[in-house]
Order: structure tokens, then sequence, then C-alpha cells
């Protein structure tokens, strides 16, 4: 259990980072940058990768996830300053919900009618999580920051189950191979920013950088640490990270930084809890 709560804590950490990265005037950009190369030296030094599948061409599965991380993790942080922490962190855990379509149609699994009921829960919960009361138009055009975290962060776990799958490679090598192409992505565009729009690159973003760096792989290796303690339960693994980082996330964006919270929001962040209770118990129970 302490694995559990060591990533929520990293899981959250990061996002309150995300959230003081305006206020302090981060270049989230270059922080994006070097926390991949901070995820890159934490990857070698932990999991002792195979370097000899470098010198094979990446398949697009990894190329794909490569170039999509860095970009999602600069729209997380776009989502996180527009609409706050507690939402942003309720349409990515709700993201499960994509994977778990995956499950359906590509990986054959059967559905229930506790995990249909939890889907139908999980989808109303979003709607109600993200009502403001303010009708204002860059209100409604912040809808869509979640929408994309939402999608995004689904699509995603997809495409790391495939590469769980794939016996060819180990999960931790293909790690590392990721992390290094997002590592490249992100300089290249960090090269645009610098060369054609005349961005500064500080050594403040290059700190930040690895600081953030740090907590999203700290999230990444207690999560599978997590499983591999808890090996015959991964529903209570997957069950207690998800809850447990919308409750504190949840709290801290309310407590600490204030973050307006209708009472429609308070029933989508309760309903959001249940879908995934209900998706965790039916994959102990066929009902």
């Amino acid at each position: 259990m302490i694995y559990i709560l060591l990533s929520i804590s990293c899981s959250v950490i990061v996002a309150i980072l995300l959230k003081l990265a305006k206020r302090y005037k981060i270049n989230v950009l270059q922080a994006v940058m070097w926390n991949y190369l901070a995820a890159i030296v934490l990857s070698y030094f932990f999991f002792k990768p195979d370097l000899h599948v470098f010198k094979a061409v990446p398949s697009p599965l990894l190329i794909g996830l490569g170039v999509l991380l860095p970009v999602l993790f600069m729209l997380l942080a776009a989502s996180v300053r527009n609409i706050g922490i507690v939402k942003t962190d309720i349409a990515q855990r709700l993201s499960l919900f994509i994977p778990i379509l995956a499950a359906f149609y590509l990986f054959g699994e059967n559905f229930t009618n506790l995990k249909i009921a939890g889907l139908i829960v999980g989808f109303i919960a979003i709607f109600l999580t993200l009502i403001k009361k303010s009708a204002v138009r860059n209100d409604r055009l912040s809808y869509v920051y979640p929408i994309i975290v939402f999608v995004g962060f689904g699509i995603i776990d997809v495409m790391f189950k495939q590469i769980a799958l794939n016996t060819s490679i180990p999960y931790t090598s293909s790690l590392l191979i990721v992390f290094c192409i997002s590592f490249v992505v992100a300089l290249l565009i960090l090269a645009y920013t610098a060369l054609v729009k005349k961005q500064k690159v500080e050594l403040v973003n290059f700190v930040c950088g690895l600081v953030l760096g740090c907590f999203n792989f700290g999230n990444i290796l207690f999560y599978m640490k997590a499983h591999r303690a808890m090996a015959a339960h991964p529903s209570t693994v997957f069950a207690a990270m998800n809850m447990g980082v919308i409750l504190v996330g949840s709290i801290i964006g309310i407590l600490i930084f204030k973050e307006k919270v209708t009472k429609l929001n308070y029933v989508g962040i309760a309903m959001a809890l249940s879908a995934i209770l209900l998706i965790t118990l039916s994959q102990i129970y066929a009902v």
C-alpha cells in the first residue's frame, strides 16, 4: 500500500507543479523537455534496460507514443491553468473508459452489467464535473482542454497496454525508447520557438523540468512497484490509485488553490468515484 500512496503523491505533485508554472512564469515547453531528460536518466538508473534495442528502428507504436506524450503533457498543463487541478484530474482519471472500450473491441474482453453501469455513471460524471456557472465564451472554449486530456490519456493507456503485450522487447527498454523520442520531439519544438520566435532558454526552466521529471517518473515507478507487490490484486491497485488521485487532487485544488466548485461539480466528483468503484467491482464479480 505504501507504493500506491507514493504514486498518488507523485501524480498530485505533478499537477501542482503545472498549476504553479503560470504563477512563477515557468516556460512549460522547456520544463517538459528537461522533464524527459530526467526520466531518461532515472529509467536507466532504476530499470537497467538492455541498450542493444537502440540498434533497431523503433516500431511505429513507440514513435507514436513518444510524440504524443510531450504534446499531451503541454496540453495537460494548459488544462490545469485554464480549468484547475480538480477538473483536469477528473478528466485524466476518467480516461480509463477508453482503454476499457478498447479491451472489449481490441482485446476481446467481455462486458458485465457492473462495467456497463460504471461507464454510464462515468460519462455523466464527466459532464457534471465540467459544468461552470458562468457562460463566458472563454469558459466555453476551456471545455476543449479536459476533452483532449480525456481522449489523449485514454489513447496513451491503450498504447502502453499494447507495448506491454509485446514480448519481443522488455517493457523497461521500450519505456526508455519512448522517453528518448519524447525528449527529441520536445527539443525540436523548443529549437523552433528559440530560433524562430526568439524565445529565451532559461536555467530556471531546466531546474523546474528536472524536478517535474523526478515526480513524473516516480509516479510510474511506484505504480509499477505497487502492481508487483500486489500482483494478485491488480484491480485494488488500479482503484486505489485513481480514487486516491481524484480525492487528494480535489482537496488540494479546493482548499489550497481555492478553485471554485459548484454543487453539481461535487456530485460529479462523487459519481466519478462511484464509476471507478463499479468498474473495479466488475473485475471481481461477473454480474
